[in-house]
């Protein structure tokens, strides 16, 4: 949910991502952007909105074309489940009926949220999640009380935005279903403060913060095997969502802002405020109002408002592809025709050859041949048009097991090094280059290869620094 003008998405649980900032074209510098936010921030947990809120919308600190990628998708189709009429959440509701959760989860009063966060203030700001912001803080190991910065259990205490009734229900879902739901692969609750018209939600701190920011806005590329190794731990998330939870839940909201990874680049789903249960019995489907985010919603989803757990496997293939090529999955500072990653994708996907075109250039040909592939093919079925053609999330897990631990590198290729001095060529005849050396040149002066966007040091495979690995085992 938004603040609207000052309405603005740092990434969830990251550190790292606060203090960066946009540099071309005119755009805001970190802090200036840290200042709005934190204003929209803390200008949000003492204004309460009578007003409902029919869209919720996680806009970024990013450009316009950015902001309206995010937008969350909106329709108004019927829902069988829930009702948008009403008023603005009551100061004193009667949550003991509405709170279904297990008793696992710790109740914090606002005091001690507001201790263990050093009241809110900015550089304890970690950025916005589902519904508001998201501060670091510190409490005891096994209790409630706030601790010394530094010591204890460091935790992300989420605020929720006074956006009345629609935040209330958001807030409940998640509370409801992270409160029953205990899995390696999702975000741990460790408790909720529920005084007032005050809603917040203390989830355990994941230090790497998200796969989005990993991807799209760090230097340093991810390595293919740890990409793969996301692949497998998100999908092991969403397969136990969908068929191994005492009754089966479609999280709706699959995206790599809400893949959040622990020290170890464990893959664990984040913000389930949108999520709903799945179908039972002879039921096909849910219907529900459109909501999600566009570029990874499931087309039939967006024509009809009908959910199953397949409109999730539609969004695990765009994140998958996400994860192969390097791309967001709307990028509108892309040449016309490559705007929707899915629609420019989806023609290479079934060729062994033309395929190498689409992996992440980033990646300079460490990524594995066969593993490449199977990616490629698996990413396909999950986007197919037909619903019922698409894989379950058990089936994509079988897939991905393999994935992260294949060596067969692609740089010694043939079809790869062709594909590589294609690419070159056809960029080197665009911009009137000559190469030299492996280095482009203009008018005899070495410049960047198209291959490494900020220079040959851009890439951890010229960087003096290793990259990237995880420490723990394959999951």
């Amino acid at each position: 949910m938004g603040f609207g003008s000052n309405t603005f998405q740092v990434e969830a649980w990251d550190v790292n991502n606060k203090s960066k900032g946009r540099k071309k074209d005119g755009e805001e510098t970190g802090c200036w952007v840290k200042l709005r936010f934190i204003s929209g921030c803390m200008s949000s947990r003492s204004k309460v909105d009578s007003s409902m809120s029919g869209t919720t919308n996680y806009a970024e600190s990013k450009s316009t074309n950015e902001k309206s990628r995010d937008q969350k998708v909106v329709s108004e189709v019927p829902s069988s489940n829930t009702s948008n009429g009403g008023t603005a959440t009551p100061s004193t509701p009667k949550w003991d009926e509405e709170l279904k959760f297990s008793s696992q989860l710790r109740k914090f009063t606002f005091n001690d949220l507001k201790l263990a966060t050093r009241n809110f203030r900015p550089d304890s700001l970690l950025g916005e999640g589902g519904f508001g912001c998201v501060f670091k803080g510190w409490i005891e190991e096994n209790g409630t009380a706030p601790v010394k910065p530094g010591t204890g259990l460091t935790v992300a205490v989420k605020t929720m935005n006074h956006d009345g009734l629609q935040g209330h229900k958001e807030w409940l879902a998640e509370v409801n279903l992270l409160g029953d739901l205990l899995h390696p692969h999702l975000v741990k609750l460790i408790g909720y403060c529920i005084e007032d018209d005050q809603r917040l939600l203390v989830y355990e701190f994941m230090p790497r913060g998200s796969l989005e920011n990993h991807l799209f806005r760090r230097c340093l590329p991810l390595p293919w095997s740890i990409r793969m190794k996301i692949a497998l731990g998100a999908a092991r998330g969403l397969a136990f969502l969908h068929e191994e939870a005492k009754r089966p839940v479609i999280y709706r909201d699959f995206k790599t802002s809400n893949i959040l990874l622990d020290a170890e680049y464990n893959a664990k789903l984040s913000d389930f405020g949108l999520a709903k249960d799945g179908p039972e019995g002879d039921k096909t489907h849910v219907s529900t109002r459109v909501m999600g985010t566009y570029g990874y919603a499931a087309p039939e989803y967006v024509m009809t408002g009908h959910l199953t757990p397949k409109s999730d496997v539609y969004s695990f293939g765009v994140v998958l592809l996400e994860m192969m090529t390097g791309r967001r999955s709307m990028d509108k500072s892309r040449p016309i025709g490559e705007h929707n990653l899915v629609e420019w994708a989806r023609p290479h996907l079934g060729d062994r050859k033309r395929f190498f075109r689409i992996i992440d250039s980033r990646l300079e040909g460490h990524f594995s041949i066969k593993g490449s592939q199977k990616a490629a093919q698996l990413a396909a079925q999950c986007l197919s048009r037909d619903p019922k053609a698409r894989p379950s999330m058990s089936e994509v897990v079988q897939t991905l097991k393999p994935l992260p631990n294949l060596k067969d590198m692609a740089y010694s290729s043939y079809n790869f090094q062709k594909v590589q001095t294609d690419r070159s060529g056809s960029y080197n005849s665009r911009n009137g280059l000559r190469t030299q050396g492996g280095f482009v040149q203009r008018n005899g002066t070495p410049g960047r290869h198209p291959s490494t966007p900020n220079g040959p040091q851009a890439s951890p495979y010229h960087h003096p620094h290793p990259s990237p690995k995880p420490n723990g085992k394959q999951q």
